[in-house]
C-alpha cells in the first residue's frame, strides 16, 4: 500500500513539474536573470496616448524573475481615462508586503515595461466607452483588495490573486487569466467563488486544490496550485508551466 503511495505521488509530482521543467530546458526562462540593471523598457504593446483619446484598459502577463518563470507570471492591469496623457498601472509587488507596506502599486510606469526583461502579453482589453465605464470600477476594486498586506508566492496570495480579485469585481474584463498566473486560484477561507472572467463558478481549497468551470475559461482542475484545463472555445489545452497549447483551433489566445 505504502508503494503505491508512493509511486502516485511521484507520478503526480512528475506531472505537474514536467511543464515547468520543459521551460527551464528550452530556454525560455533566463535562471541568471537579476532585479538589478534588468530591461524595463516597453515593449511597443500599448497606445500611444497623444494619438490616441479614447479610453483604454489593457490586462499585462509577463514571465516571473528567474527560476520563478518557469512556473509563473507577474501580472498587472494599466488604465488609460479618455484625453489622458498617461497610463495608471495598478499590481501587487511582493516584497512592499515584507516591508510592512501595502502590496497594491498604483503607479505611472510604462504600460507594457518588460518584467525585469522579459516582454508582456496582453490578456484582455477593452477601449472607448467600455473602458470608460470599466476604470472606475478597476480603481475601486484595488482600493478594496481584501490581501494588501499579505503575500505569498505559493499558493497565494499574491500578483495573480490581485488580478483575479480584480477580474471578479469588473466582470467586463472577461478575465481569462493564464494557467500560468500560480495563485489566481487562492480564494481565502470562502471556498467558493465566481471565476476571475465573471462567466462561471470555481471552488478553491487555498488555492491548492480546486475546480473552476467557466465559459471564458473551460474546465480547469487545480492540483497544487497548478493548472490542467481544456478551453472549447479557444480550442485549447491549458498545462501548468507551459500555459496554452493549441488544439483544433489557429486562433488559439496565446498567454
Amino acid at each position: 500500500m505504502l508503494v503505491r503511495v508512493l509511486l502516485g505521488t511521484l507520478l503526480i509530482l512528475s506531472l505537474l513539474l514536467a511543464g515547468p521543467g520543459w521551460v527551464i530546458a528550452s530556454g525560455q526562462v533566463d535562471l541568471r536573470a537579476r532585479w538589478a540593471g534588468a530591461d524595463r523598457s516597453p515593449a511597443g504593446l500599448a497606445p500611444d496616448p497623444a494619438s490616441t483619446p479614447e479610453a483604454v484598459v489593457q490586462v499585462y502577463a509577463a514571465r516571473a524573475l528567474a527560476w520563478r518563470g518557469a512556473f509563473g507570471v507577474h501580472p498587472w492591469v494599466a488604465v488609460k481615462e479618455r484625453g489622458a496623457e498617461r497610463f495608471t498601472v495598478y499590481e501587487v509587488i511582493g516584497w512592499r508586503v515584507y516591508r510592512g507596506s501595502s502590496g497594491v502599486v498604483v503607479s505611472a510606469r510604462d504600460p507594457d515595461g518588460r518584467w525585469f526583461g522579459t516582454a508582456p502579453t496582453v490578456i484582455a482589453e477593452l477601449r472607448g466607452a467600455e473602458a470608460e465605464a470599466a476604470i472606475p470600477k478597476i480603481a475601486a476594486a484595488a482600493e478594496r483588495y481584501p490581501y494588501a498586506d499579505q503575500y505569498r508566492v505559493w499558493p497565494g496570495p499574491n500578483s495573480n490573486t490581485f488580478l483575479a480579485w480584480i477580474g471578479r469585481e469588473v466582470p467586463e474584463l472577461r478575465l481569462d487569466l493564464p494557467s500560468t498566473a500560480l495563485g489566481k486560484d487562492y480564494l481565502g477561507a470562502m471556498p467558493i467563488a465566481r471565476a476571475p472572467s465573471g462567466t462561471g463558478w470555481q471552488i478553491s481549497l487555498f488555492g491548492l486544490f480546486g475546480v473552476l468551470v467557466a465559459l471564458e475559461e473551460g474546465v480547469e482542475v487545480n492540483l497544487l496550485g497548478m493548472t490542467f484545463g481544456l478551453d472549447p472555445l479557444d480550442g485549447a489545452l491549458k498545462l501548468p508551466g507551459i500555459g496554452r497549447v493549441g488544439l483544433w483551433s489557429a486562433e488559439a489566445k496565446e498567454r
